[in-house]
């Protein structure tokens, strides 16, 4: 059986109440799974290779200071590409800060732009993750805290290192998934460490409306 990477990070066992919560948007469930497949486990990963994509994948969850999701990711790098488990942390600790921040352009939006750091690799980054990691990492830090400033002159730094159109493409989609499903799991998380009581009441419902389908 597939394990369910939203439930392993949020900490939730089958027969959990917040189990049976999820149990009742099953096709959510289920494209949360199937695009951490397609997006961190492709078959053929083509020129965006697997390391690269833990390497960001580890990268993203340092940022979000989720340390399950640290663990999880650091492994799935350590295991395919041990080398750059160290760069990669060295990077995020560097770049750690707290957002979203940036500039809007819209001159109705300019009094809601707000200062906040504007991380690039250094020269130790770029010499032990390369240059095109490195640049990758730059544009995950810029799309997790700037999301507002991701306009089409910031992919250039990304095409300088070799970065093809189609992969840009997928690694703005990875983080862009990332910070949906880390942001999901610690939400959950945070929903069982308060017990609320419509967790329970939630999964009784669920529980009684399989019940009665079952009967049916």
């Amino acid at each position: 059986m597939t394990t369910d990477i939203i439930d392993l990070l949020a900490g939730i066992s089958p027969g959990d109440a917040l189990d049976a919560v999820r149990d009742q948007r099953p096709q959510a469930r289920e494209n949360a799974q199937r695009s951490f497949e397609a997006l961190l486990e492709p078959a053929e990963p083509g020129t965006f290779p697997l390391d690269e994509r833990y390497a960001v994948a580890a990268f993203t969850a340092r940022l979000h200071a989720f340390a399950e999701a640290t663990a999880f990711y650091d492994d799935l790098l350590a295991d395919e590409a041990p080398e750059l488990a160290a760069a990669v942390a060295t990077a995020a600790s560097a770049a750690a800060t707290d957002g979203p921040y940036g500039e809007y352009r819209e001159p109705g939006l300019a009094a809601e732009s707000r200062a906040g750091l504007r991380w690039v690799p250094d020269a130790g980054t770029i010499a032990a993750a390369g240059p095109r990691l490195a640049a990758a990492l730059a544009h995950t830090h810029l799309l997790v805290f700037r999301p507002r400033e991701a306009r089409p002159e910031a992919l250039q730094a990304l095409t300088d290192a070799g970065w093809s159109a189609d992969d840009i493409v997928s690694l703005s989609q990875l983080v862009a998934f990332l910070s949906f499903q880390l942001r999901l799991a610690w939400g959950l998380r945070a929903l069982a460490a308060a017990s609320v009581p419509v967790l329970a009441t939630s999964a009784t419902s669920a529980t009684s409306a399989a019940s009665a389908t079952e009967g049916a």
